[in-house]
């Protein structure tokens, strides 16, 4: 290479990576737009914005795995708000994609929407890592990036999800004001080992009963967040245990309510996840003691995440971590058609209304959606 070339090389090269400083979000003071829906993490949330432009726009949805009722949910959910007359107006174009648990597979696709001009991707990571040189190609084009539920560990980009700590206590809290005790024996049903929302969601429950100052005796049992596991081992832990005064549960809940009925277990204060099998549960055996609470880790979450998306590429400053609303219903609270559905399956989650961000999905609406991609 010639002395020449090598300096316009190296100009070339000094141009770009200036470029790529200068793409991208800046980093701003808040507050930032809706805050009752577009709520910082925490106080030490810092605030990102990029350069309004105007709509409607190109958004895409890149899942992973695709096999379980919640992503299928997801899937559904993200076509029906696409949709929706409160949004339809401002997406031009949207596409869903699902890559399965192979993370090459779905950079691949992330990188492909960006270089399509797609102006937001959508996304629950396969991985909480490896996403760095995506990030940098969505900021040398200016393209928002958002991650969900499975968030990334970086702060590069905005990314939404619900407090699982603060549902923790939620949960407990709800519980031992209907129990009426200062003591007893609790049963904990917990989600998948090693998870960090099992952990967290554990550790909610067991500060408040630590804070309440009662003398608790608690059993923990492994349901997976699965009906069928959350039924039998419940079931096996009354075999063993005999009655609780409570049972907080992180999900399976349809089935840990079943296992009680089973064994002719008194209904007893409950917490548990939004399955909608669970709230009509709640709905015929409240009046005989079953005043739980249901909150869920929604699929609706896509919606948010695609709405927050939108508020970024309109210019708006937005927390570069969002933490959503928990979407709650306690037995008193319940009312079919609305917050649940006789008519609909067991395994469908019901949390798909989020009041503060002007989001109510309905569940006919999601299940008239199928679960294929839209490409």
């Amino acid at each position: 290479m010639t002395m020449k070339l090598r300096l316009m090389a190296a100009t070339a090269g000094t141009m770009l990576a200036g470029t790529a400083a200068i793409a991208g979000p800046e980093i701003v003071d808040g507050p930032g737009v809706n805050p009752a829906c577009f709520t910082p993490w925490d106080d030490t949330t810092t605030h990102l914005q990029w350069e309004a432009r105007e709509g409607p726009f190109r958004v895409a949805v890149v899942n992973g795995f695709v096999g379980n009722t919640w992503r299928i949910q997801m899937i559904k959910t993200a076509k029906a708000f696409a949709e929706d007359p409160t949004i339809a107006d401002q997406i031009s174009e949207f596409k869903v994609v699902s890559t399965g648990t192979d993370a090459p597979a779905q950079l691949g696709a992330i990188e492909d929407f960006i270089n399509q001009g797609f102006d937001a991707i959508i996304t629950i990571a396969v991985s909480p890592d490896g996403f760095d040189r995506v990030i940098r190609l969505a900021d040398r084009n200016d393209v928002v990036l958002v991650p969900f539920d499975n968030v990334l560990d970086t702060d590069q980009v905005m990314q939404v999800n619900e407090d699982q700590l603060a549902m923790g206590r939620a949960y407990a809290t709800h519980v031992l004001a209907e129990m009426g005790k200062t003591s007893g024996k609790v049963l904990e049903v917990r989600g998948l080992a090693g998870n960090s929302v099992d952990r967290d969601r554990s550790i909610g429950i067991n500060t408040v009963l630590d804070e309440s100052g009662g003398e608790w005796e608690r059993i923990s049992v492994v349901g997976n967040w699965d009906d069928g596991t959350a039924q039998k081992v419940v079931a096996d832990a009354i075999a063993v245990h005999g009655e609780f005064d409570a049972i907080l549960a992180q999900g399976g809940t349809t089935g840990v309510v079943r296992a009680m009925l089973d064994a002719g277990h008194p209904m007893v204060p409950v917490s548990g996840e939004a399955e909608n099998g669970f709230r009509k549960l709640m709905a015929e055996h409240a009046d005989d003691g079953l005043r739980g609470i249901s909150i869920g880790q929604s699929p609706g979450l896509v919606a948010i995440a695609m709405k927050a998306a939108i508020s970024a590429l309109e210019g708006n400053p937005m927390p570069q971590l969002i933490s959503v609303p928990l979407p709650m219903a306690t037995y008193d609270e319940l009312e079919d058609g609305k917050n649940f559905w006789t008519e609909l399956p067991d395994n469908f989650f019901t949390v798909n209304e989020f009041p503060a961000c002007d989001v109510n999905i309905s569940g006919p609406a999601i299940m008239a959606q199928d679960e294929a991609d839209q490409n």
